[in-house]
């Protein structure tokens, strides 16, 4: 134990306290909670609770769900507290909370939050019993970010692009996306047209992009533009698994301008090895007689075609 002294400086308390913590619940996992601290917490009862992991999107929506949000935005000529440092903390906590899954309890109460800083004046950590074995541990609601399927790659023509797991906060690139998909491609891909407007509404990205990876999985081929400085998102590849079995279809779309420089095959290969260490069985695919590209790169992979009138049903066999 330690049995020195530290010496701190005097805390201005000029902020709002706030507590985030976590618990088990029985049904649940792990349970993040966020909303007004301090001595009064019990008082005020003032929370939200959250399923870990968070990403900024779901942390800015749980710190909406509580009454002193708007204080925090900037009330009665106080300035609004540094809500993006406070957005990442609750990610961080989540990442946490997920990375160790032997904390039972924790929480900071008070953290103290101003329109500078944001500082821990007291934190408290319960963890299981030492009897508790691994195979016992309470999982988490929500899988996390599969970040071990992320990669890097270099195109045919050069380009270094990483093909990584969707994320919520991609929907402005998939937006720009869509700027560079022709018609062609969008029928090709969907077995009809779907006007522009409709593909890049907000609605329908939140669920494109919001996705639950336990029962579909989309990888981006992310690249950083050196002449812009931007990063773009240059094909979509998508693994969605088919309730009630141990199979998944699999759907693709790269935009026009990089077709012909192997994006596709890397995608579709990279969706391949997934399911195997998903322990599918099987991926299938619809594909219509006339798209004659997507036949040629499956045959090239190794997929079984069967021909119908109108479709070509694609499969490859995992196990």
């Amino acid at each position: 134990p330690f049995l020195g002294v530290t010496v701190q400086p005097m805390v201005k308390l000029d902020g709002y306290e706030l507590i985030i913590g976590s618990s088990i619940d029985q049904q649940f996992g792990p349970v993040l909670l966020f909303g007004t601290g301090g001595q009064l917490v019990e008082v005020f009862k003032d929370r939200a609770l959250a399923l870990p992991p968070l990403n900024t999107t779901l942390a800015q929506r749980t710190l909406e769900q509580t009454r002193i949000y708007e204080a925090l935005k900037g009330v009665r000529g106080k300035k609004a507290i540094d809500l993006t440092a406070l957005n990442k903390l609750m990610v961080r906590f989540s990442e946490l909370v997920v990375e160790q899954p032997w904390i039972k309890e924790i929480d900071i109460n008070p953290l103290l939050v101003s329109e500078d800083r944001l500082l821990a004046l007291d934190a408290r950590v319960i963890l299981h019993d030492s009897d508790t074995t691994e195979s016992d541990l309470s999982q988490v609601a929500i899988r996390p970010y599969p970040s071990h399927y992320t990669k890097s790659w270099t195109l045919n023509d050069g380009k270094q692009i990483t093909i990584r797991p969707i994320r919520p906060e991609d929907e402005p690139l998939i937006v720009n996306f869509h700027q560079y998909v022709s018609d062609r491609s969008i029928y090709l891909r969907y077995f009809h047209l779907i006007k522009l407007q409709t593909r890049v509404a907000h609605e329908r990205l939140t669920r494109i992009c919001f996705i639950d990876y336990n029962r579909e999985l989309a990888l981006v081929a992310d690249y950083l533009n050196p002449d812009t400085g931007e990063q773009e998102i240059l094909g979509v590849g998508r693994l969605s698994k088919i309730y009630g079995t141990n199979e998944a279809e699999f759907g693709m779309l790269v935009s026009d301008r990089e077709h012909g420089i192997g994006l596709g095959t890397e995608l579709l290969h990279s969706l391949i090895d997934i399911g195997r260490q998903e322990k599918l069985t099987r991926i299938t695919a619809e594909i219509l007689t006339e798209n004659t590209t997507m036949q040629h790169l499956c045959t090239k992979l190794g997929f079984e075609l069967e021909r119908h009138q109108d479709v070509v049903r694609a499969c490859f066999n995992l196990e």
